[in-house]
């Protein structure tokens, strides 16, 4: 199975001219020809799972297209997206801002669908995809580092009360890379399918790991990349991945003893 994720920038484009005539204006206009090429790019790689961050889901912005709707179409994915902003936010009233999402877009069966909210941060949505042998969590966490932690407590909460085996992916805003989410790891029982620690930010020049895609034990990593793309101010993450039993834990026989004693 391959997973992508991808910050897209609700396909916004990079360069120097995102910042003019202001530092951010660019956030006010999306290019559907950028949209059109991370297309091409997703449909490329022909993933059976997708993970968007930062996707506009119909605002003036896009000229009312819904770039997760535009983008499922074209694979023919199913999709699910929702404003990553919490319920009760003044976000969820304010024009453009209100429009902004996280999507997954899924090939294969999708048995349930769950919307969680951290209760802490302004971009608060993790949108669960429950599949018939997997749960993927998608995120994108908070600027700040006290809210990051406060968040993975949540995140660790919900990975342990999960029955099948657990993939967690996005864009977590780590500038100190792993560092800073070793402990999630360790106390989740997840790995970094980047072993390589590859950066993903910012795209032209990549010197830092944000974005992350996080494996349960019983998920065997068969490949990983984070190609060379550069139509938003994140890389892409590409993961192959199938999942494995657990191995059966070894039972002694009656009597047996499980030391194996060298005698002189």
């Amino acid at each position: 199975m391959r997973l992508l994720t991808y910050n897209i920038r609700y396909a916004t484009g990079t360069g120097p001219a995102f910042h003019l005539p202001l530092p951010g204006a660019g956030y006010l206009r999306s290019n559907r020809r950028v949209l059109e090429a991370i297309t091409r790019f997703i449909s490329a790689e022909q993933p059976d799972v997708v993970g968007l961050i930062e996707v506009d889901t119909g605002s003036v912005r896009t000229g009312m297209v819904n770039q997760a709707e535009f983008i499922a179409s074209e694979l023919g994915h199913y999709s699910t997206y929702e404003c990553k902003y919490g319920t009760g936010s003044i976000n969820q009233l304010v024009p453009i801002v209100r429009k902004q999402a996280n999507a997954f877009l899924a090939s294969p069966d999708v048995t349930g669908e769950r919307f969680h909210y951290f209760d802490t941060g302004i971009k608060r949505l993790i949108i669960e995809l429950e599949l018939d042998e997997l749960c993927i969590f998608l995120v994108h966490l908070s600027l700040k580092f006290r809210q990051r932690q406060y968040q993975l407590r949540y995140l660790h909460d919900l990975v342990v009360r999960t029955e099948k085996p657990v993939i967690v992916a996005g864009d977590f805003n780590t500038f100190w890379g792993t560092h800073e989410i070793y402990l999630f790891m360790r106390a989740t029982g997840l790995r970094s399918a980047n072993a390589a620690g590859l950066p993903s930010f910012p795209a032209r020049r990549p010197r830092v790991e944000l974005d992350f895609i996080l494996v349960g034990e019983s998920i065997e990593v068969t490949d990983f990349r984070v190609p060379n793309v550069r139509f938003s101010d994140h890389r892409p993450l590409v993961c192959d991945f199938r999942v494995v039993s657990k191995p059966a834990p070894h039972i002694l026989a009656s009597g047996s003893d499980p030391i194996h004693r060298q005698t002189a």
